[in-house]
């Protein structure tokens, strides 16, 4: 029961803090905050969203129990919202507000990783299901953010759609708490821990 206490104390904690990160990155992109970046900025912007949180996780024992609390399948089940991003990949590919190669790489990377989520969530709990979906989703995101920098680097003007709304939400907010998760479920894995049946159990089942 104390334990239950603590994890739904833990959400509402984590609910806030991200509630005031996403308001951030809106009230940002709304006013032009982000267009003022030089573009080459953005990346390491971006990759800070990944780094600070896992940073805390490494520090905080407290966060560190409240992730295997929450465990697998929460850290999963979380990333099917990449369809949606994979959506709105597509609708700014068709308006030519993106470059083409970005918008395949990246949206097609996402459908394909939220499909996968929703899958291996409704399907029975196994070590290996989780690890290669995460290990797909984070080489996903690898290939994106490659593909964003080099982008960046050639100066393709269409790369300013990522600073406006709503796109802005992807990279800059849904990137840096995916990306987190995905390291700290290799975490959980690696440790045997956040899955409800006994790791070394179903691995050999899966």
């Amino acid at each position: 029961m104390d334990r239950d206490i603590e994890i739904r104390r833990g959400t509402r904690i984590l609910l806030t803090v991200l509630a005031m990160w996403g308001l951030g990155v809106v009230v940002a992109a709304q006013t032009g905050l982000y267009s003022a970046f030089p573009p080459l900025l953005l990346a390491p912007l971006i990759v800070l969203g990944i780094v600070v949180p896992v940073i805390i996780y490494a520090v905080s024992k407290g966060f560190r129990d409240y992730i295997e609390g929450v465990g697998l399948r929460t850290l999963t089940a979380f990333h099917i919202w990449r369809i949606g991003a994979a959506l709105l990949f597509f609708w700014y590919g068709a308006h030519n507000l993106l470059p083409q190669v970005f918008v395949q790489n990246a949206g097609w990377g996402d459908l394909i990783a939220g499909l996968m989520a929703l899958r291996v969530t409704v399907l029975p709990k196994t070590r290996n299901r989780y690890l290669v979906f995460h290990i797909f989703g984070f080489a996903d995101f690898v290939v994106a953010l490659g593909t964003g920098l080099t982008l960046f680097l050639l100066n393709d003007p269409r790369m300013a759609g990522i600073q406006t709304l709503p796109m802005a939400l992807i990279p800059l907010y849904g990137v840096g708490i995916s990306g987190a998760s995905h390291i700290m479920a290799f975490d959980l894995l690696h440790r045997g821990v956040g899955v409800d049946q006994p790791v070394k159990a179903v691995a050999a089942r899966a």
